[in-house]
Order: C-alpha cells, then structure tokens, then sequence
C-alpha cells in the first residue's frame, strides 16, 4: 500500500502532493514501483493534528482518485478517512477500499456506507485521537487490549454488513502508542496475525519511533528502518505494508517469496 497525501501537514510529506497534477504523477509512479494499492489521505493523522471539514476533505481527495483511476484504469485506491461522507465520495469516484484509523468509532455511519459500496475495509487500533493520542497513552496489556479492540471492531464491521472477506486489520503502529508499546506490538505480530484471522496491515513507516531507536531522527532517515520493519512484518505473517516509499518493499516481499519457495535445487519455477 502506497502512501499519499494530498493534505498540507503531513509528518512525512506534507506539501508535496497538495497539487493535483502533483498527486496523481506520484500515485502512478507509486504503482509503476509494484504498489498494490494506493491509500489517499486527505487529513493529516499525525500527533497534534486538528481534524479537516468534510467539505475540505472532499475536495483534496475526490479528484486525486479519479485521476489515478484516468491514468492507471486498473488502479486499486484506498480512501484513508474516518467520515463517512468523505468515504462514500470516495468510493462513488471509483476507491474500492476505507482505510479508517478509527475503525468506525469517529462517525456512525461509516461501517454502514462501506457495506452499502460492498468495499473492502481497514479498522485500525487508535487511543484517542490523532490531537490527544501521544498524551501519556497507557495500557495494562497493550497486546491484548489491541487484540480485544480489532477483534470487537471487526465483529461491528460485519454486524454493519461489511463482507467477511473485505476486512483488514491494523494495530495502529505509532498510534496512542510509546516506543514500548510499539515494540512489544511488533515483537507479538505474528500472534495477532493468527488471532485476528483476516489480513493484516502494518503501517510504521518513516515513523518517529524507528528514528528514536536507531539514532536516525530526520523522516528522510527513515527508509532502511522502514524496509526492516516490512521485513519483520512479512515474516509474522502481516498481509500489506503501508509506506511511503514502495520499491524497496516491493523487492523484499518478492525476495522473501523466492527464499520462502526456493528447493534444494534453486528457486522454484
């Protein structure tokens, strides 16, 4: 999953995508790089951030998708957004899936506007809100109080009548959470893998902690502890990756496949 944001405040590349001719030459470039999907984010998710009108919203990512899909027709574009307006706009302009950090705890009728575009859906693991999580989040059992929340939000999504085959889930890696917390998450992937049964999402990219623990703190500094993370995040079982920069996953997921298939021969056919 490529990263890209079409918002003025992103931690990573705020800016950069703002303009539309902007935005749709970096969604294809993303998937000319071997990305399966393309996840449009319209409002910054970064510690601090204030939420966006809908409106606002709206208008920064309709367009994008629809010129992602003139360019690339066979693109798949994922709508990141909490709204269910903002998702519904989205999937009328051709997304086939709502990444939503919120797992459909921000806005009620979320859930509900999935289903009735029978798309696919990503509910994350967040505590609080991207303007209040980095205060002091605490848990007694991080593991397992992620687990609890994805398994009890995923049960909502298919109560909402979202296809049992459209979820995806995601632990929120950096979200409402300390390095520990984030640590120990990735440490207890591959169990939350086997719990949750449907696909999971790891999204660490580029993200503050990795810097904090490699002594490497700029974004652009970032990549090599990405690519590891993809690593790590493959081999626990971990279906996607969400990033920013996409080849380098793109050729470790390939290379794990050829080991993962390889005989005593050499590689498989």
């Amino acid at each position: 999953m490529g990263v890209l944001n079409v918002t003025p405040d992103s931690f990573s590349d705020g800016g950069r995508y703002v303009a539309l001719d902007a935005a749709v030459t970096h969604g294809a470039e993303l998937l000319a790089q071997g990305a399966s999907i393309i996840d449009v984010g319209g409002e910054s998710t970064r510690p601090r951030a204030e939420a966006v009108p809908v409106d606002e919203e709206t208008r920064r990512v309709v367009p994008v998708i629809r010129g992602i899909l003139d360019a690339v027709p066979d693109a798949r574009c994922s709508i990141d957004t909490t709204k269910a307006a903002v998702a519904a706009a989205a999937l009328d302009a051709g997304a086939v899936i709502v990444n939503d950090i919120s797992a459909g705890t921000f806005d009620a009728n979320l859930l509900a506007a999935v289903a009735d575009h029978d798309a696919g859906y990503v509910a994350m693991h967040m505590q609080g809100t991207p303007a209040t999580m980095q205060d002091d989040p605490h848990y007694d059992d991080v593991v397992r109080e992620v687990g609890d929340f994805l398994v009890a939000r995923l049960d909502a999504a298919r109560a909402a009548g979202v296809r049992d085959d459209a979820l995806f889930a995601d632990p929120g890696i950096g979200f409402g959470k300390t390095i520990e917390h984030n640590l120990a998450l990735l440490a207890a992937l591959a169990s939350l893998v086997e719990r949750l049964d449907v696909p999971v999402l790891v999204g660490a990219s580029r993200k503050s902690f990795l810097g904090s623990l490699t002594g490497a703190a700029p974004v652009t500094d970032r990549e090599a502890q990405t690519l590891a993370t993809t690593v790590w995040a493959f081999e626990c079982g971990a279906r996607v990756v969400r990033v920013h920069e996409v080849a380098p996953s793109v050729r470790a997921a390939r290379l794990l496949h050829t080991i993962a298939t390889a005989t005593p021969e050499g590689a498989a056919a």
